[in-house]
């Protein structure tokens, strides 16, 4: 069976308000561009334009709509569900109820977006994520924007070089402790030392 013969099967098996959706839900991604192809993958629709781009499929309470690239798509209208910890950071799902309606401008929005990622031939791996900001101790950061040798070295490190600094003191388990390695840690980046060089080569 060709692929748009198993999606007309498939869409065609579900409850009348599953298949609404996904019924216009195919309409507006091929509506979005002409040279969309559907394909039929992980038992489920999809379309593709310049690669794999997105997909339905049918739930018990809702239908979701797949964006594989969907951590590259930006998401003004909030449609995309909240991305569990652990949870696949690439790709992002947005789910129809029943009697909820379509948001139809926002759905077209996305959909041209991911066309647009892929005929830039953008990957998930070319875009490095998002580090999260590291938390410098206060007395350590002042130490250093008051001392332009240290300031320098500190700019100069790598971001998991400041961050062997910043965990090794956020490790102290007493105050003392904490204030110590913060003198020490300030004094080795005054001498564009890293917290683990005598470790290396």
């Amino acid at each position: 069976m060709i692929p748009t013969e198993q999606i007309n099967a498939y869409i065609g098996e579900q409850d009348d308000w599953k298949r609404q959706i996904m019924v216009r839900v195919r309409q507006l991604v091929h509506k979005c561009d002409e040279r969309v192809e559907e394909t039929w993958r992980w038992n489920g629709p999809h379309f593709d334009v310049n690669g794999i781009m997105l997909g339905m499929s049918a739930h018990k309470s809702f239908v979701s709509v797949w964006f594989h690239k969907g951590s590259l798509i930006k998401d003004p209208k909030g449609l995309f569900e909240r991305v569990e910890k652990g949870s696949d950071k690439g790709m992002r799902v947005v789910k129809f109820k029943e009697g909820e309606g379509l948001p139809e401008a926002a759905l077209t929005a996305l959909i041209r977006s991911a066309i647009a990622l892929n005929d830039k031939g953008l990957k998930l791996s070319d875009v490095k994520p998002r580090r999260k900001a590291l938390d410098v101790p206060a007395e350590l950061s002042a130490a250093i924007n008051k001392d332009p040798v240290a300031g320098s070295h500190w700019k100069g490190m790598t971001y998991s070089g400041r961050k062997e600094f910043v965990e090794w003191i956020a490790d102290a388990k007493k105050e003392e402790t904490r204030k110590r390695r913060i003198a020490q840690a300030f004094q080795m980046i005054r001498e564009g030392r890293g917290r683990n060089d005598k470790y290396r080569d």
